[in-house]
């Protein structure tokens, strides 16, 4: 199989409908975090995925069944452990949360991240 320039996925002209949420309702610790995300590319075997995600001031918990790559682009959040433990995540930061990750992620600062996600199967 070729494939051509043409399918290459460029984020700063790409055009895609953006979704827009909050996580359910027994997820959320605090806050309105309302959530936007922007998927540019879905593979063909539906087990990765990329875009741009933005979060509104909030806190949440999160259970990752998916491996995600991330890039902040803007603002600040906080990701914490189920024992406690916290990393601080600043524009610049680059960073993979690993399948089998739970804990929480508050957005201290309105946030914008690249993310790639790889769901194994």
């Amino acid at each position: 199989m070729s494939i051509n320039i043409n399918a290459i996925v460029n984020f700063a002209t790409a055009v895609n409908e953006t979704e827009k949420y909050l996580p359910a309702e027994d997820k959320i610790i605090n806050g309105a975090p309302h959530q936007e995300v922007t998927n540019h590319y879905a593979s063909p075997c539906d087990q990765m995925n990329s875009g741009i995600w933005q979060g509104e001031i909030g806190h949440w918990r999160v259970n990752y069944s998916e491996h995600e790559y991330c890039e902040i682009l803007e603002g600040c959040s906080v990701i914490t452990d189920k024992n406690g433990n916290s990393m601080t995540v600043n524009k610049g930061d680059r960073f993979v949360i690993p399948a089998g990750f739970s804990g929480s992620w508050q957005v201290t600062e309105p946030c914008k991240k690249i993310y790639v996600v790889f769901e194994s199967k």
